[in-house]
């Protein structure tokens, strides 16, 4: 292919994106779904006429699809990736300033979970001719900074395109870091708003469809073969099992390892789902949020074997979760960067590749009948604790005769579908849905817990529903999340997405409500009160905030339930509609989930007046003596 052809710098962005492909196991797919875009001054003009010229010349080169905000349309993004287990993604463009820094969070939260998203932020003028510009940072000790670079810390790649001829480099680096397993995140390429309008000869190669390989690099065979030894001398071992697992569609290599060797497996927040839930070797979630059936057996474990996990503090339960003292670690990863945590012996190779091999040297290996034994009443026992816990006594045992967060999440699962995904970020939904929720799909699960980010929940149940239209998409979100960022909701009607929302009013913010008084803080500034005249502090009376009447603005179906039957009533009815709705229940927040027997480390004050804050610190230090290094070698 020769000759060229002249675009302007956002025509040939835009012309480029929709012609790349992923491609792993023979399987090729477009790599960009589409565009998510907030236009205004920055990119109007530029990637704006670029997205219009390209919908109305040619509609499924790189759709458009108008959000509400910034950082809500990088979640969906993201969403979308990851049920795509990282071979699918979309670019996200925003104006110059605030519309760019909004994404800085959204940023944040891809790189750290390890999911692919393109940001194309736009920029100041490269060529200054108007300067100082609306919205533009002026610092005195820097000519070319802008607010952009705070993409740097953030992003898994970053570039600008000061000048037509970067483009095309830009692009390709672009393209590497995306698909590349050990190095994905967010890649930001900022797009100055007078570069974006120039046009170019651009050479017709640039345009021709690419296909991107995501590999699976192989474990080489000194490692595999050491990891084998150590499992056959573990009389304890335990599989973590990440995220990794899922992304490398190791799921079914990872049961037939469990099956062949005995081992059982616990499961962090993004690998829950690796194994469904009455798997005979899953124990559920592990850690500061896990199941006391895989605490009991992490806490002896003489060997652990991490399977594409980040190994978070809530997974490691701040690193107490594993006290046996002569404890050794095995740890397969893609990344450098995760392969190397906790000493040990380091497999650094794909998940599914490894867990093969591991399983072949290991035919003739397979735990102790007692160990097996002993996890599996662990497990019976956890599982009547989940029972009880979704199934109380009536009347529901919270105040007022108000449902309790426990039976709300056990009937969302016990009517879903196998097959119907649970959206959840952040606050104390996570941690119980962790523990609590039993999964029946590998792709049922999906939780944000390497950032969680409040207002993740609508926009990434957006994301993962225009991922997996054949699924129903339950979104788990309380009032404190829902009021940082609902606006997604607006996005799904527009476009006519099926997304289930269950909103859980519990009037203030129930995790860190709870934290705050296990750490001596009084549930300090997280109820929604009035401020009273009489003390001057937020004790007041609750706040009238009718969270179900601002559902039903966004044009929604919404249903408002009090009691289980109503509730149940109200799944049903979501299920059979086409279209969204909102399910609002008030619920008791001071009815826990069963206690996982774990730490997170959250320091507490070393000297306090309060009473509560001293005891507290007590607790606190008596764990904090449990924390271990994990420097031994493999």
């Amino acid at each position: 292919m020769s000759g060229t052809i002249r675009l302007t710098v956002a025509q040939a962005t835009v012309k480029f994106l929709g012609a790349q492909y992923s491609e792993r196991d023979g399987v090729r797919r477009k790599l960009f779904e589409g565009c998510f875009g907030i236009f205004g001054h920055g990119n109007v003009a530029g990637l704006g006429q670029a997205l219009l010229q390209a919908e109305l010349h040619d509609p499924g080169l790189l759709p458009y699809v108008l959000g509400r905000n910034e950082q809500a349309m990088v979640h969906t993004a993201v969403a979308y990736a990851r049920a795509k287990d990282r071979l699918q993604t979309w670019a996200v463009s925003s104006s110059v300033g605030p519309g760019a820094t909004n994404m800085v969070t959204g940023a944040a939260l891809a790189t750290i979970n390890r999911l692919p998203v393109l940001l194309l932020p736009a920029d100041t003028f490269a060529d200054r001719s108007a300067s100082p510009l609306l919205q533009e940072l002026e610092q005195p000790y820097a000519g070319d900074l802008t607010v952009n670079d705070a993409f740097r810390p953030v992003s898994a790649y970053f570039d600008r395109v000061w000048r037509p001829e970067q483009l095309p480099a830009a692009l390709l680096s672009a393209m590497r870091v995306l698909t590349d397993p050990a190095a994905t995140g967010a890649v930001t390429v900022c797009f100055p708003q007078d570069v974006q309008a120039q046009a170019h000869d651009w050479p017709l190669e640039l345009f021709a469809e690419r296909t991107w390989h995501v590999a699976r690099p192989r474990p080489e065979s000194w490692a595999v073969a050491r990891a084998a030894e150590l499992i056959r001398s573990a009389r304890r071992p335990l599989v973590v099992a990440g995220g990794g697992v899922h992304y490398s569609h190791a799921t079914d290599a990872l049961a037939a390892f469990t099956e062949a060797t005995g081992i059982p497996v616990g499961q962090s927040q993004a690998g829950k789902g690796t194994l469904v839930h009455d798997h005979p070797q899953c124990l559920g979630a592990i850690g500061s949020t896990g199941t006391t059936a895989a605490n009991a057996i992490a806490h002896d474990a003489d060997l652990v074997i991490g399977v594409g996990t980040r190994y978070s503090d809530f997974t490691t339960a701040s690193r107490t979760a594993f006290q046996n003292p002569d404890v050794r670690f095995v740890t397969i990863n893609v990344a450098p960067i995760d392969a190397v945590k906790h000493s040990g012996v380091s497999v650094v190779a794909d998940a599914r590749e490894t867990l093969t091999e591991l399983t072949a040297l290991l035919e003739d290996h397979r735990v102790s009948d007692g160990y097996r034994a002993e996890y599996t009443e662990l497990d019976a026992a956890w599982v009547a604790t989940v029972d009880a816990a979704f199934h109380p006594a009536a009347p529901a045992n919270g105040a007022g005769g108000l449902l309790t967060q426990n039976e709300v999440i056990g009937m969302v699962n016990d009517l879903s579908d196998p097959r119907d995904v649970v959206v959840c970020a952040a606050g104390s939904m996570p941690g119980d849905l962790h523990k609590l929720w039993q999964t029946r799909d590998a792709k049922g699960y999906h939780v944000e817990y390497g950032y969680s980010c409040m207002g993740y929940e609508v926009a990434g149940g957006l994301g993962v529903r225009l991922a997996a239209p054949d699924r129903d998409v339950f979104v788990m979100v309380g009032d404190g999340s829902y009021l940082m960022m609902a606006t997604e909701l607006a996005t799904a009607v527009q476009e006519g997405i099926k997304v289930i929302t269950v909103l859980v009013q519990n009037h203030g913010f129930a995790s860190i409500g709870a934290l705050s008084q296990e750490l001596g803080s009084q549930r300090f500034g997280t109820r929604y009160r009035y401020r009273s005249a009489t003390s001057g502090r937020l004790d007041g009376d609750v706040l009238p905030l009718d969270l179900a009447a601002n559902a039903e603005s966004f044009g929604l179906r919404v249903l408002r339930t009090t009691n289980p039957a109503e509730f149940a009533d109200a799944i049903a009815t979501a299920k059979a509609a086409t279209d969204s709705t909102v399910i609002y229940v008030e619920t008791d927040p001071l009815v826990p989930a069963p206690d996982s027997r774990s730490w997170w480390d959250v320091p507490v004050s070393e000297i306090s007046e309060l009473d509560s804050t001293r005891a507290a610190r007590k607790v606190y230090d008596e764990h904090k003596a449990t924390q271990r290094p994990f420097l031994r070698p493999g």
